[in-house]
Parts: C-alpha cells; structure tokens; sequence
C-alpha cells in the first residue's frame, strides 16, 4: 500500500462519534486536528490514535477470486463480473428479484450504502438490510414509532446543558470516550447528576452519583419505578403533558396501580436508591438519557424498555429542548448514516417506509423506476430463509457466517446457495463459502460521507490507495450497478451520488458535499435552510403530529427461568473493527471472563484459571476474572470474543 498522505484529513473508523483524523508521518499513528466538528480540540481517544494499524499486505484480499472445482481461484475483473452478472440474473429469471438478499455493513459509506439498496431496489427487491438495524432495532422501532425517528434527539453539544444524566444499557465512558469526556464530563463537573443503570460496573460507573444494579432483564422494570416516582412525587412536567402527550390518564392510572416494593424485589435493586435518583432526575430543569444496545429487548417487538424510557421523558417534559432527550450511542462507525442512506427492508433514504406510495414516486422520479412496496425481511430472517427462499445473496464488508444464529445451521445455508458473492478486505468465515470473493478499500482509501452518532454528516478523504488489484467498495458497486441494474449507476465520484440522495432524502435536501468540507452538516437540513436541526421535535414530533403518546409499561411476572446458569452481558463493539472492510485490528478484545467471587466459588473457578464457557449456540475457551464490577448471577466477556456464544435474546452460559 502507498503511505498515507499527512495533510489529508478524515474521519476515524472505531466509533460513531466521529472524530476527525489525519495521517501523523512522525509517529505513524493518527492525530485528530484543531477545529473539528467533534473533537474540536483535536484529542483522540487510544482507539483512534491506532486508526492506522491496519492488516499488512499479506493480510489483504489483492484480487478477485471464483471458485473452480471446490476452490478459489485468483482472475480479473472482467471475469468476475461477468460470473457474479450470468448468476444474478439466472436466479433473477428463474426464481424472480425475492430470491436475492443483501446484507450491507454500516462502516461503508452513506454513498456506498445508497448505491448497494439502489442496486438490489433496482433488481425489483427490497430484501436489503444492514447490522446497524439489527443492533438498535427494538429501540429505534419504539423511537420511530412514537417520535417519527430512530435518531438521538438532540446533539452532542447540547448535553453540556444537562442537569442529570440517566445512562442505560451503554459504557460511554469505553465505548464513545471523546464524546462522555468532551460533552458529558464537563456537565458531571458542574454538578449534573449522573445515574448509570448496568449489572456490571464499568467506566461509567466511576463517575456516577448513583450505580444501580438490576437483575438482567429488568431494566424496564427499573424505569417504571422511575416513573412511580416521578408520579407519586408531583415531579410531572403538567404543562408538557398537557400540551405534547395524550393518554396521560390512563398510562397514569395504570402505573398507580403497581407496587413499588414488589418491581423493585423483582429487579433486585434498592428501592430507596432507585427513589432518590428519580427524585434527580424529576427534579433535573434539563435531563436526558443515554442509551446504547444494553437495552434491546428479545426481538424487534420487544421494545418495552425503550418504551418505557420515552415515558420518563414525556412525563418530565425533556423531549424537544437542549440538554434532554432519547439519545442513542450507536457503536459502529456509520451506522446512522446506512440506514439514512436506505439500507433497510422497510425503508427508503430518509427513513420514509417502501409502503408509503408518495415516498415511492419520489425515488421513481430520480431513479427512473420505482421500488418494490413490500417490506421484505430482516437480516436475521434472509439468513435464516439462505438455501430456501433466498437462492443467491451480496454479502458486502459482513461476516453472517458468525450471527446470532446457530453457527453450523447458517453454514448449511451459505453452502446450499446457489451462489454467494462477498465483498471484503480479508478472508473470513463467509468468504470460505463463497462463489466470488471480490477485494475491496479498507476506511482510509475511502471517499465520501459517514453519519455520526448525533446525525452530523461528514467527510472522508482517500489517504491511501488499496493494495495490488483491490478497488474501492463504491468503484465495485458502479460497476456492479451498471453490469445488473443498466442505467442509474454512471457515476464519476461520490459527490454524484451525495446529491442523488439529498434529492431522494427529505433529511439530507439542503445539504452539499462541497459545502460540508471539513466541517459537518446536520440533519433534517431541509431544503433552502441555512443549517440543519440540533434539537428535535420542538414544536412538533417527527410523526408530524404534536402529542405523542403515552404506552403501557408491561410489569408481569416474567416465567420462572430457575436453570442455574449464568446471564451473559457483552460490551459495545465500538473499535471492534477486525475481519471488516475497515481493515483494522486495532480495539482487538481481551479474553478474560469477569465473573463475581460467589459464582466464582461456587463452581470452583479459581482467579486466573483458564476455563471452557458454554451456550446453546457454541463454546468459547478464556481467562477467568473473579470481580465484584458484575453482579452476582452473571458473567461479562467482550462481544467479540462471545460471538460464538451469542443467540437471539438473553444468551444464558455454563463453565464447564
């Protein structure tokens, strides 16, 4: 690879907050730089100081390769694409548009992302999905649904303004540090109070007023005591409720009805403690609450922790003013912008639903055809349905032969396909089944724009080329684009492509590459606005509706789980970036097991030991860590080291 040029600089790849980066020729590491739109002081946290510890050579994918006679064989281009277009189209013709899937990667940029849901809309099908979706989407289902959006409320900025902080299910303090230590320290500092609710204590926790521990699974359960409180203690933002919710008197009738003593036994959390943080946070002029994926529920309609978060909010009236809000810390890098871009079963750029008739005549009056109007299924749901329903799938920067799925299960169905065509940096698990591998750019060749985490769009700029014969991922798509779809797909640069979407995205329409530059450009920017919007849902929800409701907290006893293992808790993969079109090794996760000394005792797991850690799904081989940082009944490992224990819902473990 070429060295990375030092006056060109870009966005770091390890997170979502965004930070801006350059190329350090003395030391070899990034540096972030003076005045940029996050870390305006140009700090870096020690992920992103390595953004530039990228695989070596050797590492990468440097050309294409089609299997022949069982293996992989290197060939040009031509000849891949000439496969990849002959099978595409013969399933299309023999099994029609539905029997294709594409599963995106958030890290790709909002063009590459555009073009990969354009191409499979294009080919007549909206079975496209990303992980970005995968990772939030019983909190964004609740958000959309209720507020008209699945984006963070309100900016980075504005939460230096907050007075209290209820952080829930997300280790800020780790997982996004430029953002906790530039927005939310200083306001800590200034006597904001900040609550952390999480069965391990972590980071975040080192700065909290108050540290509650619920069972896991509970964390509903925990907010609507929040709730009680706020309405036992005459904390209720009136004129708010009046003017911006409705069904206050039913939602309020039912939670009176419940039994604080008996949620909080429960939950297993101290029912003074939890009282008194509600008292803060009620009491707070501005409070605002961040959340990460800790808080997803079993599946996409599980939402009742994410519902009942919105609740607190409406009831102390901290939606749609600075310092409060739903904000959601995503972990990956562009994850935000994927789905803003279109990369969704059941939405078009701008977040607008395919069934949405006035939405599909608009893209049709760009693109020249109109998309599908039936949603199709979710990533989980293409992977399960591979070698059945779905004969081909794209698989771009993504690994689904590691998913939250039975591991040999989905190998079946990778290798019954009749054909897969993956997209990557580096061999993985998928690229081992597939039909055609094609190399691609790892986040510093790109050029482009990413989304951050409070909605800011951004640059990146090219710093190196990609080895050997690897091309970008958007100058693969364009070809691939024109190869199957025909028209709709000359592009010359990425800036071609950022203007089709601001002319298909309501969101992004008064938005301009050129004018984003170094700085940033937030939406909604609509078009003719001079600047995008910090804060939403003044005035109105993005529903396009003034009230917003109010929805039953489900409190019932859960089913009796009696089994004697242990609960799982994993980390955030922000920075956990190996095996993907990032290219980079850094944020590579410990192999230790955090395990408390009662368990620990229990099954005779002595401190240091290496042990064999079991689920459903798989078993994983690691250290163990007798703390009292986890709550007794549960054990903690870094996400990416439990993959291979990781089902749908609570995964639950034995040591053997």
């Amino acid at each position: 690879m070429s060295e990375p040029r030092e006056d060109t600089k870009s966005v770091c790849p390890l997170c979502a907050v965004g930070c801006s980066v350059r190329y350090d020729d003395t030391s070899g590491r990034a540096r972030g730089w003076p005045g940029a739109p996050v870390n305006a002081d140009g700090e870096l946290c020690p992920k992103g100081i390595a953004a530039f510890d990228v695989f070596d050579d050797e590492k990468r994918l440097t050309q294409p390769l089609v299997r022949r006679d069982g293996d992989l064989e290197a060939v040009s281009w031509t000849d891949a694409y000439d496969r990849i277009e002959r099978e595409f189209w013969r399933i299309v013709e023999e099994r029609g548009p539905d029997a294709l899937a594409f599963l995106g990667a958030p890290h790709c940029t909002n063009e590459e992302n555009y073009l990969f849901q354009k191409l499979a809309r294009s080919l007549g099908t909206n079975n496209v999905d990303n992980r970005a979706r995968l990772c939030h989407d019983s909190t964004v289902s609740a958000m959309e649904g209720r507020l008209g959006s699945g984006g963070m409320t309100n900016s980075l900025a504005d939460l230096a303004e907050t007075g209290a902080f209820l952080i829930i299910g997300s280790n800020p303090a780790d997982q996004q540090p430029v953002a906790f230590n530039s927005y939310m320290r200083p306001a800590v500092n200034d006597d904001a109070h900040l609550i952390h609710i999480d069965p391990r204590a972590n980071a975040t926790t080192r700065l909290a007023d108050t540290h509650i521990a619920p069972r896991p699974g509970t964390d509903e359960l925990v907010v609507a005591l929040f709730v009680k409180t706020i309405l036992d203690e005459g904390l209720v933002d009136e004129g708010f409720v009046a003017d911006r919710t409705e069904g206050f008197e039913a939602f309020a009738a039912s939670v009176r009805e419940v039994e604080f003593a008996d949620l909080a036994a429960r939950a297993d959390v101290d029912a003074e403690a939890v009282r008194a943080a509600a008292r803060a946070f009620g009491g707070a002029e501005r409070a605002a609450v961040v959340t990460g994926t800790g808080i997803e529920g079993d599946g996409p309609d599980d939402t009742a922790t994410a519902d009942a978060l919105l609740n607190l909010l409406l009831l102390t009236g901290n939606l749609g003013k600075r310092g409060a809000g739903m904000n959601l810390f995503r972990g990956l890098n562009n994850e935000q912008g994927a789905c803003d871009a279109g990369a969704l079963p059941h939405r078009l750029p701008g977040g607008r639903p395919v069934t949405e008739r006035a939405a599909r005549e608009q893209v049709a009056d760009v693109w020249g055809i109109e998309p599908p109007s039936e949603p199709g299924p979710t990533e989980l749901d293409l992977v399960r349905a591979f070698g059945r329903e779905i004969r081909g799938a794209f698989v771009l920067g993504e690994n689904p032969a590691v998913t939250k799925l039975d591991r040999q299960t989905v190998a079946r169905g990778l290798d019954t396909l009749d054909f897969l065509l993956v997209q990557d940096v580096t061999s993985t698990e998928t690229t081992a089944h597939a039909d055609v591998v094609l190399p691609a750019g790892i986040w510093s060749e790109k050029s482009g724009t990413v989304t951050n985490l409070d909605r800011q769009v951004q640059r990146m700029r090219a710093l190196e080329s990609p080895p050997g014969a690897a091309r970008g991922d958007f100058e693969i798509l364009c070809a691939l684009g024109e190869r199957l779809a025909g028209d709709g797909f000359e592009y010359d640069s990425p800036e071609e492509v950022f203007a089709e979407l601001t002319a298909v995205n309501p969101q992004y329409a008064g938005m301009n590459y050129e004018a984003i530059g170094t700085e940033s450009q937030r939406w909604p920017f609509p078009d003719g606005a001079n600047e995008g919007t910090d804060v939403l849902h003044r005035g109105e929800f993005m529903t396009g509706e003034r009230r917003a409701p109010f929805v039953p907290i489900p409190t019932a006893e859960p089913a009796d789980e009696g089994t004697g293992e242990l609960v799982l808790l994993t980390g955030s993969r922000s920075g956990d970036v190996a095996t993907t079109t990032m290219g980079s090794e850094v944020g590579t996760a410990d192999d230790t097991l955090a395990i408390h000394p009662t368990d620990a005792d229990a099954r005779g797991v002595a401190d240091g030991e290496r042990v064999v850690v079991e689920s459903a799904d798989g078993h994983i081989e690691v250290i163990a860590q007798r703390s009292r940082s986890v709550r007794q009944g549960t054990v903690f490992v870094h996400a990416g080291v439990a993959d291979p224990l990781l089902g749908a819902g609570r995964t639950r473990i034995r040591i053997a």
